[in-house]
């Protein structure tokens, strides 16, 4: 059983970068290694993990709030940083 997780990096240019994983802790290694899979963070590197959800085992639930944080503008994506409880209204 797959149990996923969305998160959010900030990045050393000060944006946000919104994915998903089954592993956050090798996720996160492999966006501070530069990994071929990891584009925008090779450009520009996470400084940390600003938020994460455990999703549970629902691809579509994770796919779709994923979409739905990366349309937020940069004040919302930080409102829910500093309110992560907020994440169900996103649903």
């Amino acid at each position: 059983m797959n149990k996923y997780f969305l998160y959010i990096l900030e990045c050393s240019n000060g944006s946000f970068y919104t994915g998903y994983t089954t592993n956050i802790k090798k996720r996160y290694a492999e966006h501070t290694k530069g990994t071929k899979k990891c584009k925008y963070t090779r450009s520009f590197p996470p400084k940390n993990i600003a938020a994460s959800w455990p999703i549970g085992n629902d691809l579509s639930l994770t796919l779709s709030l994923e979409k739905k944080i990366k349309k937020l503008t940069k004040q919302q994506k930080i409102a829910l940083i500093k309110h992560p409880d907020t994440l169900h209204t996103l649903a």
